[in-house]
């Protein structure tokens, strides 16, 4: 067990290494991840579906929120393990979240990216990402399982 324990950070610091060569061959560095979080939110704010339900939640809180999606995004692309927040609890009660605004995030996301991302490997790498959290996101907030229920179905 003891060889297990001492073993962790040089696989921690591995994974981290070969994140952060990935996201190099891609193009992907800081400046990137902060060009992104700014051109997303900003095309966010002006959405008029999903700008009021953002504003809502974090007016006078933007660059406090900025600042903690740059750490995220930064985290995931780095698996630097510099992101601490919980991002399920910060989006339970949400005024006027439902799960209609996800293809919405995800298509302006896509947007975003077809117009900044530095390579076709970047582009799909954080789409895919992407749709894993809005995936996440949606059955976290609003999945519930008695409605699979074959019971509770018309037949």
């Amino acid at each position: 067990m003891d060889n297990d324990i001492q073993g962790r950070p040089a696989h921690i610091a591995a994974i981290r290494e070969r994140a952060e060569a990935e996201m190099r061959e891609m193009g992907v560095d800081e400046a990137f991840i902060d060009r992104l979080v700014e051109t997303f939110y900003a095309r966010v704010l002006a959405h008029p579906d999903l700008g009021p339900v953002f504003d809502a939640r974090l007016s006078g809180r933007w660059p406090q929120h900025m600042a903690k999606m740059k750490s995220f995004w930064s985290a995931v692309a780095f698996r630097s393990g510099a992101y601490g927040g919980k991002p399920v609890q910060a989006h339970t009660g949400v005024a006027n979240l439902t799960p209609e605004l996800f293809p919405k995030w995800l298509s302006l996301f896509a947007a975003t990216l077809n117009d900044i991302a530095p390579s076709p490997q970047a582009k799909a790498w954080f789409m895919a990402t992407a749709e894993r959290i809005a995936k996440s996101l949606t059955l976290s907030l609003f999945y519930n399982p008695a409605l699979d229920d074959p019971k509770r179905k018309p037949a």
